[in-house]
């Protein structure tokens, strides 16, 4: 078997563990245990949580003391047991724990498939920057292949969609053990302060008025991130309730729908290059908020009949509002740092988007849904749900225009652009 089929087959897997339960836990959640909205919001945090601190120290473990490609088997195999229980679990409270702590083993990976496949592709003489992204965009593929697996078994709202994730951790995890070794580079360097190994120095960046009203921004946007990822497919099942929508293949096979918006990612990604040289960091981020607004808005207004075509269009944008906040933010750091702190001001980046934003948004949104939008007999309202979001992503984008202040750049940006394009499907998530 070739370097970058080996590499591919990890990819695929890595992600079809993710994509098997994360657009369809919602369902799951609502349709069949019906536990309560609030509580619904803590479970989306746990990514969050998980993602402060932990890649952090686990890659701190595999620089120093254990093979990346055993750890990373470890904790998949680690991650697989966990998924195993879930369907065992038979009240929210303990529903939250046991998902984050299968957080706490799975969100590590993603870094750790980055670095064995770096280290990998280095060892065999191939060019990290040509040659993984058509190996990454198999991660992708496997999200949506995972989606279309479990929406086609009938899955989407029973505890099996853990088990199809099971299978695949454990067959990754045992794979991973079959991979090129990868030891520990950093075995006999001086040890780093745990402040340095975690980049909490690049909280200094934030003394900076303009770095500040940045990372403000990225973790008010990172807690819209998952909101579509939440509830995008039980918003779908709920039209089953409806006889005109009940036997119509949006209500059928949400997930097949929702997948939509991961292919979308994959499309947009290619025009971030365009979009930068001619508009500039700061509007890109702009057209991102004002692509969430259209995300949420189209929710709103759609339904699996005639109004389909508004749920596939909002599909489509969430390429456009996913891919260029996350790309164009991570490039504004890139181009506003030093060197010396560059890395850990990424970390920051990511901290505040995927991780406290994450949090902020998932437990909010739980309790705002619950509170105002969700009736005695649990009905939800989802057309003011959607709207309420909506109107969140557009508060955000009119604050951002008046208070970040960039100015355009043509040339600082076409130069980091010209750095970073053969990496851009290396960033998508």
């Amino acid at each position: 078997m070739s370097t970058k089929l080996r590499l591919i087959i990890l990819s695929f897997l890595q992600f079809f563990i993710w994509g098997s339960w994360l657009i369809t836990i919602g369902a799951y959640w609502f349709q069949t245990k019906q536990w309560s909205g609030s509580e619904f919001g803590a479970i989306f945090s746990t990514m969050g949580i998980a993602s402060i601190f932990m890649p952090s120290l686990m890659g701190i473990v595999a620089d120093k003391y254990i093979n990346a490609e055993k750890l990373y088997g470890v904790l998949h195999l680690l991650g697989g047991v966990v998924l195993c229980t879930i369907p065992l679990v038979t009240d929210p409270s303990t529903f939250f724990w046991v998902i984050l702590l299968n957080m706490v083993f799975y969100m590590p990976t993603l870094a750790l498939s980055i670095a064995v496949s770096y280290s990998v592709l280095k060892r065999e003489g191939l060019d990290v920057v040509k040659d993984y992204p058509p190996i990454r965009v198999w991660g992708t593929i496997g999200f949506i292949v995972a989606m279309w697996t479990v929406s086609l078994l009938g899955f989407e709202k029973s505890a099996s969609q853990f088990y199809v994730a099971a299978g695949a951790a454990f067959l990754l995890g045992f794979y991973s053990f079959t991979l090129p070794k990868c030891p520990p580079l950093a075995k006999d360097t001086p040890g780093r302060s745990v402040v340095d190994a975690l980049g909490l120095k690049s909280f200094a960046l934030l003394r900076d008025s303009k770095m500040l009203v940045f990372f403000l921004f990225a973790l008010l946007l990172g807690a819209a991130l998952q909101l579509t990822n939440a509830y995008g497919d039980t918003f779908l099942h709920d039209f089953d309730q409806n006889p005109a929508y009940k036997d119509t293949l949006a209500v059928k096979y949400p997930a097949i729908i929702m997948s939509i918006s991961q292919i979308s990612e994959t499309l947009f990604i290619l025009a971030i290059p365009f979009f930068l040289r001619r508009f500039g960091i700061k509007q890109v981020m702009f057209f991102s908020m004002i692509a969430w607004v259209l995300r949420f808005g189209l929710f709103a207004y759609g339904d699996p009949g005639s109004g389909l075509w508004m749920i596939i269009l909002s599909c489509i944008v969430y390429g456009m509002a996913f891919d260029f906040f996350n790309i164009s933010g991570s490039l504004f750091v890139e181009t506003q740092t030093t060197p010396s702190i560059r890395a850990s001001a990424q970390g920051l980046f990511m901290m505040m988007t995927n991780g406290f934003g994450a949090v902020l948004g998932s437990s909010v949104s739980g309790v705002v849904i619950e509170r105002y939008f969700t009736d005695a007999n649990g009905v939800k309202d989802w057309h003011n749900i959607w709207l309420t979001f909506a109107a969140y992503a557009l508060v955000i984008a009119v604050l951002f225009i008046f208070l970040f202040k960039h100015k355009h750049n043509p040339n600082l940006v076409a130069d980091n652009v010209d750095e970073v394009e053969p990496l851009l499907s290396i960033e998508q998530a």
